[in-house]
């Protein structure tokens, strides 16, 4: 309601006349006594006109600013206008992104989608890698990763850019290696259906299936194809072993996964049945695992109650993690190989070995550096949380966390072995004074695998024609001197099966045999 003011102090002035002297006559100004209260609702108006004017100037102004900010990030200026608890805000969120979002008609079931990306993006943080939000499926395959225990044919792959797979590793009493699958083989089909193009898990879907089925798989070998049937099975492998010369017992640990302390003892008996004394640990390309599989492990090679790490909680308390075992006392030389992939458990593993025993060796180039123990928290649907509770420090203190472990005794493989390969299309081919990245590598591959080569920068030299011939004429392949898919498939089946079978190009194992035999 407007008011109107009005001034009751308002004075009359008086009409003077043109000369005072002449007329001596005044009039005298007539003024209204006010009482207390009427002087008090007058200064009362007179604030609340002030408080007025004010009010209406900063709506005006907070209108003005709204349009001013509105024009570069528009919003609905009135809308819903009112503060949200954190909880509040996210349920908010979800229930528009699910009921008010324009494209959630096209997801199947949106609100679990939008919760799975929600605490995916809550858990993925710059400073730990390693915690994140895995959903139902994603746990279940992380498990399976870990443990190595799946229906399956048996065999490793490498999936290069969605093209042909090649097949890395043939595990021991698998499947394939009964079918008769050997590393290097090049997987064109499943069941009759190509795999080009698909990814690395699409192949693996294709290959799955119930217990004693049977799957047809057609390779690629030397040129030719070749159809093996698979009987599928239950495989859990996550350790290899063997007996090399001199009574040296090889042990490979792949993973640290709920049965690889009882594979690992399975080994252990039957080296000491045989008389070993000298042990080669592997723990080339293991990325770690669980810690109570890593803490049987090692109580197989120190004293019972040996400390093999410590947990630094984020109040700085400290778990003493000990061994509970007792030891084999008949392995007395041991030398462990480490690579970048050494990860985690692997380090732990590494580490408690150097530290608590006088006889170890590490041999190898410096390991990943993963200083951190993660625990997981599953949920009632099935997904779970895998978090970094601590970190661990070795037995003296060390924390490997970005560093890693330097090897007593470095050694590189050659180039070959670190270079990512890609997959060249049927089309292409190279000969005399071409360059290319598919050049270099195979350049890489064939001085690998023996052949004289004069360069390996990926120029396409006389040199290099001459061993592409060779090549072509030792593995029977149309001999061009040009570097076709075919001919440069087959390359790199021939490194990844000779990686795989012999130990020939191992320089760091040859080099653990030298110690061992020193």
């Amino acid at each position: 309601m407007n008011e109107q003011n009005i001034d009751e102090n308002k004075d009359e002035k008086a009409d003077k006349s043109i000369s005072e002297e002449n007329d001596p006559i005044h009039r005298i100004p007539i003024k209204r006594h006010l009482w207390p209260e009427e002087v008090e609702a007058k200064k009362l108006r007179h604030r609340n006109s002030i408080l007025q004017t004010a009010l209406i100037f900063a709506i005006l102004f907070c209108l003005a600013s709204g349009w001013c900010l509105g024009s570069i990030h528009p919003i609905r200026l009135l809308a819903n206008l009112q503060t949200l608890d954190s909880d509040s805000k996210i349920n908010e969120v979800l229930n528009i992104m699910t009921n008010d979002w324009y494209f959630s008609k096209d997801i199947d079931n949106p609100e679990e989608r939008l919760t799975d990306q929600a605490l995916t993006g809550m858990t993925s943080n710059s400073e730990d890698t390693h915690t994140e939000y895995m959903s139902r499926e994603e746990i279940e395959s992380f498990k399976q990763s870990i443990n190595r225990n799946f229906v399956g044919i048996g065999i490793t792959y490498i999936a290069v850019d969605g093209q042909m797979p090649i097949v890395e590793r043939v595990l021991k009493g698998s499947p394939s290696e009964k079918a008769g699958v050997q590393p290097g083989d090049i997987i064109e089909k499943i069941d009759g259906a190509s795999v080009e193009g698909k990814t690395s898990s699409e192949i693996a879907d294709m290959c799955k299936g119930e217990s004693g089925t049977t799957v047809a798989i057609t390779f690629a070998r030397d040129g030719e194809d070749i159809t093996l049937d698979i009987v599928r099975r239950e495989i859990a492998v996550t350790v290899y072993g063997e007996i090399k010369d001199n009574q040296i017992g090889s042990l490979e640990i792949v993973q640290f996964g709920d049965t690889t302390a009882d594979e690992v003892k399975a080994y252990l008996d039957e080296f000491k049945d045989a008389g070993v004394t000298k042990l080669i640990l592997d723990l080339r390309d293991d990325g770690g695992g669980y810690l109570n599989d890593l803490q049987g492990v090692a109580g197989y090679f120190v004293p019972k109650g040996t400390e093999i790490m410590k947990e630094v909680f984020r109040d700085d308390t400290v778990s003493r993690i000990v061994t509970d075992k007792q030891p084999y006392d008949c392995f007395h030389q041991i030398v462990l190989l480490v690579n970048q992939n050494t990860a985690s458990a692997a380090e732990v593993f590494t580490l408690a070995m150097k530290e608590c025993r006088d006889d170890v060796t590490i041999i190898g180039t410096t390991t990943y550096g993963k200083g951190t123990v993660q625990i997981t928290k599953y949920f009632s649907d099935g997904s779970a949380l895998k978090y970094t509770e601590a970190k661990w420090i070795s037995p003296s203190g060390v924390w490997v966390n970005g560093t890693g472990i330097t090897p007593d005794i470095t050694v590189k493989l050659h180039d070959v072995l670190y270079t990512k390969f890609t997959m060249m299309e049927d089309t292409e081919s190279y000969a005399v004074d071409s360059v290319s990245d598919y050049v270099k590598e195979a350049q890489l591959a064939l001085d690998y695998l023996g052949y004289s080569i004069d360069r390996m920068d990926g120029y396409f030299s006389a040199s290099a024609e001459d061993a592409v011939r060779q090549f072509q004429t030792d593995k029977h392949l149309e001999v061009t001197g040009i570097l076709d898919s075919v001919t440069y498939q087959t390359i790199l089946s021939d490194v990844i099966y000779d990686w795989n079978t012999s130990d020939v190009h191992d320089l760091q194992y040859a080099r653990a045999m030298e110690v061992l035999n020193g």
